[in-house]
């Protein structure tokens, strides 16, 4: 997964304009701090915050890559091994020093062999592993869902399918269910969270999908909804040059909001607050 970089006033404006780019939430998302702002004369700060973050990965690199640098490292070991006791047995009639020399070097070859593996992040290892079939990923969503509904005494139907964008996308039915949904979706995207570990602990370190859970199709209707205010308020905008703060959103929804204003003319949109009570505005561009 890509880094994205981003700079703010504060570390945790920075974080959040990253976030915006993202379009995920914080607990999915991994930072790294590059730059904070200094302080300054009578507790004024100066310059910026710089930050990195990406998404976090899915699963650590999968174990049959681990085995293979550790025998990698076997190996070193052994030669370097086969060197310390040729030094030894050629140094048998030779100086203390030379002797001394080679009961190190073994020691120094184990040393390295200790040394921890790279990271998922520069050793490439989730390009390598095994993608889960697509049938039974589909199996364990519906599975799941199938038997949360039961659980919640509602009688579900759940259609699961990948999307063009590769996305696990699945739309459970029936009725009653707006107990699964909550207010902002916020129950609904706890589900999502739920079946996303569910996948992953099946998947044992194979390549799976994005998961997206929606009920009834309101995620979509929502989307377009939302997409269909932004373009009103742009236009009030730009024609009566105002300002509008939209309602305290997730980073899901901001984002999609920066998306619908980078399509438009002469609006620009914006992140303020502090989460949890961020919001977007938008002012004439």
């Amino acid at each position: 997964m890509e880094w994205v970089e981003t700079t703010g006033r504060t570390v945790e404006e920075a974080k959040e304009l990253a976030l915006d780019q993202l379009g995920v939430d914080s607990k999915d998302a991994e930072f790294e701090v590059l730059e904070e702002p200094r302080v300054g004369l009578f507790g004024r700060t100066r310059g910026s915050a710089r930050v990195r973050a990406r998404v976090v990965p899915k699963a650590p690199r999968p174990k049959t890559e681990r085995r293979r640098r550790q025998r990698k490292g076997e190996d070193r070991g052994s030669n370097g091994g086969g060197r310390g006791e040729q030094q030894s047995k050629s140094n048998k009639g030779g100086s203390k020093g030379n002797g001394k020399r080679a009961e190190k070097e073994p020691k120094a070859e184990e040393a390295r062999d200790a040394a921890p593996a790279p990271t998922p992040a520069t050793s490439g290892g989730n390009q390598e592993r095994e993608p889960m079939k697509a049938d039974e990923q589909i199996d364990v969503v519906v599975g799941f869902l199938t038997d949360l509904g039961r659980a919640f005494g509602l009688d579900v139907s759940v259609d699961a399918q990948l999307d063009d964008e590769g996305d696990l996308v699945a739309n459970v039915t029936g009725e009653g269910l707006g107990v699964l949904v909550g207010p902002r979706l916020a129950t609904l995207d706890a589900i999502q969270e739920i079946t996303r570990h569910a996948l992953q602990r099946q998947a044992e370190g194979r390549e799976y999908a994005r998961v997206i859970v929606d009920v009834q199709g309101i995620r979509s209707r929502r989307r377009e909804a939302l997409r269909e205010y932004v373009t009103e308020a742009a236009a009030r905008v730009r024609d009566d040059d105002v300002t509008v703060v939209f309602e305290v959103m997730s980073s899901a929804d901001r984002k999609l909001v920066h998306d619908v204003v980078t399509e438009l003319d002469g609006v620009a949109s914006a992140s303020e607050g502090e989460d949890p009570r961020r919001r977007v505005v938008l002012r004439r561009a």
